[in-house]
Order: structure tokens, then sequence, then C-alpha cells
């Protein structure tokens, strides 16, 4: 059974795969060419100190992200 949450909401260390983007305009397209697009696999690596950003592997590569920012992106776990 999966069930979706939002990004933000990944434990660190588990893995999701990415199920929808709600964001509209220009933070959209800077999801997308981050490589988050459906289907693609994300993993939480690090919270920083403060809590806010974290940081993803996505593709090979990490990207840090705030909070705002990906609570726009619907997983699957």
């Amino acid at each position: 059974m999966t069930r979706k949450v939002t990004l933000n909401k990944l434990p660190v260390g588990k893995t999701g795969k990415v199920f929808d983007i709600t964001a509209e305009g220009i933070i959209r397209r800077r999801l997308f060419d981050l490589g988050l697009i459906k289907r693609t696999f994300v993993k939480a690596l690090h919270i920083s100190p403060a809590g806010d950003p974290i940081a993803y592997e996505i593709r090979d590569a990490v990207i840090a992200l705030r909070s705002e920012e990906a609570e726009n992106v619907l997983i699957e776990i």
C-alpha cells in the first residue's frame, strides 16, 4: 500500500516517487528543471541544523529545497 505525502514530509533516509507537482509558474518550471517529474525517485538525505532547507538526492544529484518549495511536490511512499 502506498500513501501520498508532500516531499517536505519525507523522512530522512527514505525514498519516494514523484506523483504530481502542484506548483505553478516559475516555481513549477524550476522543479521540472531540477528533474522533479512524475515517476522520478527522490531520497531525503539531510536536514539543515535550522530545519530548512532539506537536501534530497534526485537523479544522482544532491539538491537543497526549502519546505515551501518541497510542499509543492506530491510523492508516493
